[in-house]
C-alpha cells in the first residue's frame, strides 16, 4: 500500500455498518476494518440535502432617465427598469414534511424561492422562519405530498478537532457536489458573520454556493450547515465555517412550533471579554470568562442574583472563554428550565440558577416614517427588552430604535443606520415612535437630531 493510501486510510476509519462504534475513534486493526471509500455515507446523506433558487426584482434607474431631453433623443422610457437578480445556495431537508433550512442570506429579499431536490424535481418553496442572527432561515416546498428524506442532528458538542467529515452543496452551480475533510477547529468566535460566533472550521472544500448546505459526519448526520469561507480568491482556501447543528436545531424546532421568530432565552445582562491587562487585576493565569459589565433590573441574570464585575467561567458545567461562547451556550438551553452558572465574585466561585425565559416584547410599535423628512422610509419601535437583546442595545438607553430601512430610503441616503438610537430631534427628547412621527410631519428647515450608534453619541445637523 502506497503511503498516500495507507493515510486516506487512516483518515477514513468509518465502521459504516455498526455505526455506533463510529465515535470511539479507534486505529483501525485490520485491512477488514479500513473503509477506502464514503459511497455508502453519501448514498444516505444526499437525497436529503437540495439546491436553493431564490430571484427578487430590483429597480435599476439611471439617473440619465430623469432628463426628458435624454428621454426624446434616445428613445427609452422614463421609469425604472426592473431586473431579476438570482442567488444560488443550499439546503438540507429536516423534516419529512418538507421543512429546509438554509443560510438566510441566500434567500434574503427574494420574492420567489425555488428548491431543487437531488433527483431534479423541482418544488417552489414558501419562506416560513428568517433569523438573521445565526443567518438560517427555514423554508416548506409547496404542495409537496410525500414523504421526504432527512438527515438527524448530531450533538455537535460531541465533535473533536480531528473528526471526519463530509460537505455537500452546489458550489458555482454545478450540481451537487460532496468534499471531504476533517474539523480544523471549534468554537470559532472572532469571524464576524452572526450574532452567535460558535462556528465548527472545517478545511472540506466549501465554496460559494454551497452555502447552507450540509456538514456530515461519518455517522451520516448532520453536524452543522456551511455558512462561510475564509478566502482571498473566492474560492476554497481550505477554511471554511459551519453553523453548528445545535443552533440550528433550534431555529428549526421554532419554525415547526409555528412560529415567525426564534425564540431564545433571555438573559439580561451585558457581558464583556476579558483582556490581558483585566485578567491581572482579577488574578487569573489567563484572559478567560466572560465578565459582567450591566445587569438589567428584573431580568432573569438580575433575579438570579448576577452582579456588576462577577466573571461568568462555566455554564451547565461547560467553560466558557468568552462572551461568544456564553451567547452560544446560553441560546441552545431549552425554555422553560434553568441553567447552572459558575462565576467568580470578589476571587470566590459561585454557583447561580438562572432561569431560561424569553425576553418581554410588549410596546414594541413599530412604524415606518413616510412623512418627508430625514427619518422617510427608516422603521422604528420603542425599546423593549426583546429588541434590546436581539439589537445588543444597552437597555438604560432612552430612545426609539431603527429597525430597519431600505437602501433607497431618504433616511439610508441621510446616513440613518440599523441599530441607530435616536434619542432627539430639535431638542425635543424621543421616547416613543408617536413623537417621532408626530415632529416628522410637521417638518422643519434644520433638523438637529441626537442619534446613539455603537455606544456613542452622535449629534448631526440637516437640512430641510
Amino acid at each position: 500500500m502506497t503511503v498516500t493510501r495507507a493515510l486516506s486510510a487512516l483518515l477514513v476509519c468509518s465502521f459504516v455498518a455498526a455505526p455506533a462504534l463510529a465515535q470511539d475513534r479507534v486505529v483501525p486493526s485490520s485491512p477488514a476494518q479500513v473503509k477506502l471509500s464514503y459511497a455508502p455515507i453519501v448514498q444516505r446523506v444526499q437525497p436529503a440535502v437540495v439546491n436553493v433558487y431564490a430571484a427578487k426584482i430590483v429597480q435599476n434607474r439611471n439617473p440619465l432617465l430623469d432628463d426628458p431631453l435624454f428621454r426624446r433623443f434616445f428613445g427609452v422610457p422614463g421609469g425604472p427598469q426592473e431586473q431579476m437578480q438570482r442567488s444560488l445556495g443550499s439546503g438540507v431537508m429536516v423534516d419529512a414534511s418538507g421543512l429546509v433550512v438554509t443560510n438566510n442570506h441566500v434567500i434574503e429579499g427574494a420574492d420567489q424561492v425555488k428548491v431543487s431536490l437531488s433527483d431534479k424535481r423541482e418544488f417552489e418553496a414558501e419562506i416560513v422562519l428568517k433569523d438573521s442572527r445565526t443567518d438560517l432561515a427555514v423554508l416548506r416546498l409547496k404542495d409537496a405530498k410525500e414523504k421526504f428524506p432527512t438527515l438527524e442532528f448530531s450533538n455537535s458538542d460531541d465533535a473533536q478537532v480531528g473528526d471526519v467529515v463530509l460537505a455537500i452543496g452546489n458550489p458555482f452551480g454545478v450540481g451537487q457536489t460532496v468534499t471531504h475533510g476533517i474539523i480544523s477547529a471549534l468554537a470559532r468566535t472572532q469571524v464576524g458573520i452572526t450574532d452567535y460566533q460558535f462556528f465548527i472550521q472545517t478545511d472540506a472544500a466549501i465554496n460559494p454556493g454551497n452555502s447552507g448546505g450540509a456538514l456530515v459526519d461519518m455517522t451520516g448526520k448532520l453536524v452543522g450547515v456551511n455558512t462561510a469561507i475564509f478566502s482571498r480568491s473566492g474560492g476554497s482556501q481550505g477554511i471554511g465555517f459551519a453553523i453548528p447543528a445545535n443552533m440550528v436545531r433550534v431555529v428549526v424546532a421554532s419554525a415547526k412550533s409555528g412560529g415567525n421568530a426564534v425564540k431564545r432565552p433571555w438573559l439580561g445582562a451585558r457581558l464583556q471579554g476579558v483582556t490581558p491587562e483585566i485578567a491581572e487585576t482579577l488574578g487569573l493565569k489567563r484572559p478567560t470568562g466572560a465578565l459582567v459589565a450591566n445587569v438589567t433590573n428584573g431580568s432573569p441574570a438580575a433575579k438570579a442574583g448576577l452582579k456588576l464585575s462577577d466573571l461568568i467561567v462555566a455554564i451547565d458545567g461547560q467553560v466558557i472563554d468568552d462572551p461568544n461562547a456564553f451567547d452560544y451556550r446560553f441560546a441552545t438551553r431549552p425554555l422553560g428550565g434553568s441553567a447552572q452558572v459558575d462565576v467568580i465574585r470578589g476571587g470566590k466561585p459561585v454557583k447561580l440558577t438562572i432561569a431560561l425565559e424569553t425576553a418581554p416584547d410588549t410596546g414594541r410599535d413599530e412604524i415606518v416614517i413616510k412623512a418627508r423628512s430625514p427619518f422617510q422610509g427608516a422603521k422604528v419601535a420603542n425599546i423593549s427588552p426583546a429588541l434590546a437583546d436581539e439589537l445588543k442595545l444597552d437597555t438604560s438607553i432612552e430612545g426609539i430604535v431603527v429597525t430597519d430601512l431600505s437602501d433607497d430610503a431618504v433616511a439610508a441616503n441621510v446616513g440613518f443606520k440599523k441599530g441607530d438610537v435616536i434619542v432627539a430631534v430639535n431638542g425635543v427628547k424621543i421616547g416613543k415612535t408617536a413623537e417621532l412621527e408626530k415632529l416628522a410631519r410637521e417638518g422643519a428647515r434644520l433638523w438637529r437630531i441626537s442619534v446613539i450608534r455603537g455606544g456613542q453619541q452622535l449629534n448631526v445637523v440637516l437640512g430641510g
